[in-house]
């Protein structure tokens, strides 16, 4: 009985050593969760036969330290979750291994050619949050886009006193401040948007527009302007919507049309101050580069100084992440001991947020991992100690007969 209770301690050291022995080859293997094996011991009745392995045991819950590598497309999760990939074949496996790159059809791939999932965008740059997919950079330039809104927010000194002549933008007398924008025509090429504004009335300015030094008309021969009230506590009184500017530009462009919103204008004791100036449109670009923020949303950078939203990465989570069956390619598949995988984006609930250009390490601690491989060692020449006693008490006994 004891020559096959010391069999069964071998072969339980033996898994215990092959788990130990994974660990440590894994130990500099990116996003790698260490194992320990779960002994048990055997027993018929009220009599003991040895021992059993009962399990292994995933610290997938303890993450490994974060390593810079300044790589764009290196990703690690700080926190919670694993990154959703999916092979050609259909499979989707989920990872802690953030090695990412792009195919010779711009797809987020691992190594391995599994495409990073997440949420795609539109034709007009729109998230597309219900919907899962493989992550796809959009090839090529960036086209122009003619400016056609333009947020724009000051604060107009009401200390300043109405101008004692009319205006003329030549006369700086004839208006008491003013402001340039830069926009762009359907072509992408440059203008300028100059705002003149003369108070005409305690409460009330005139806003005179010109672009490129030519006034803008509100009908032929009109010239375009503006009146802003305000209210007595300094608040806009008015003009609430945005008002539409028209130029026509010649060179064969389209016509500029600029709908320009005040919202959150003022007048204060205070000196001409702008605190917003946004507006749409930019010349053509080129792709100059990626980047990757903390919740997950991938841009793409252009030579014209904008980004461009291509899509959003998504994490997974379990119910119970120990559950999951570890696959080749530092990945896990689900069970039903995990459960189904409960997608979102980054830094939502129980998500962690992302880190770009770095990489999570193995989270396997080698002084643990080479005490643990010389108490099984220890162990295993114990049981083969019993062995060896119940071969030389074997042997006594058949001499003796």
């Amino acid at each position: 009985m004891s020559f096959n209770i010391a069999l069964t301690g071998l072969s339980a050291v033996n898994e215990q050593l092959n788990t130990i022995g994974n660990n440590i080859a894994n130990s500099g293997t990116v996003g790698f969760k260490s194992s320990r094996t779960d002994f048990g011991s055997l027993y018929a009745e009220t009599q003991a036969m040895g021992v059993e392995v009962i399990g292994t045991t995933q610290s997938i819950s303890q993450g490994g330290a974060l390593t810079t590598t300044n790589r764009n497309l290196d990703l690690a999760i700080s926190g919670g979750g694993f990154f959703v990939t999916r092979a050609s074949n259909g499979d989707v496996a989920y990872t802690r291994a953030g090695m990412f790159g792009t195919d010779k059809n711009s797809y987020l791939t691992n190594s391995l050619g599994q495409r990073l999932q997440g949420y795609p965008t539109d034709a007009a740059g729109n998230l597309q949050t219900g919907v899962i997919g493989d992550l796809q950079m959009k090839a090529g330039g960036l086209p122009a886009k003619a400016t056609d809104e333009l947020s724009f927010v000051a604060n107009l000194d009401a200390n300043q006193a109405v101008p004692a002549v009319a205006f003329d933008p030549q006369v700086a007398d004839s208006y008491n401040s003013t402001y340039t924008t830069k926009v762009f025509d359907s072509q992408g090429k440059e203008h300028t948007l100059t705002q003149y504004f003369a108070k005409t009335a305690d409460n009330s300015w005139d806003a005179h527009y010109y672009v490129d030094g030519a006034p803008l008309e509100s009908a032929p021969g009109t010239p375009h302007v503006q009146n802003i009230a305000f209210n007595t506590d300094g608040s806009l009184q008015g003009p609430i919507a945005p008002v539409a500017l028209a130029a026509t530009l010649g060179g064969g462009v389209d016509p500029l049309n600029i709908q320009l919103d005040y919202s959150g204008t003022s007048q204060y004791g205070s000196q001409f101050n702008v605190t917003g100036n946004r507006a749409t449109g930019y010349a053509a670009g080129e792709q100059t580069g990626m980047s990757v923020e903390k919740d997950g949303k991938v841009y793409a950078s252009f030579s014209n100084g904008e980004r461009l939203l291509q899509g959003q990465v998504i994490l997974a989570s379990f119910v119970n992440p120990e559950g999951l069956k570890n696959i080749s390619g530092t990945a896990w598949t689900e069970t039903a001991a995990s459960g189904v995988a409960l997608v979102g984006a980054p830094g939502v609930g129980q998500l962690g947020s992302l880190s770009a250009g770095a990489l999570e390490s193995s989270n396997v601690d080698l002084t643990q991992q080479l005490v643990g491989l010389m108490e099984g060692q220890r162990n295993y020449q114990a049981n083969t100690q019993v062995i060896s006693t119940n071969k030389e008490l074997t042997q006594v006994l058949f001499n003796a007969l």
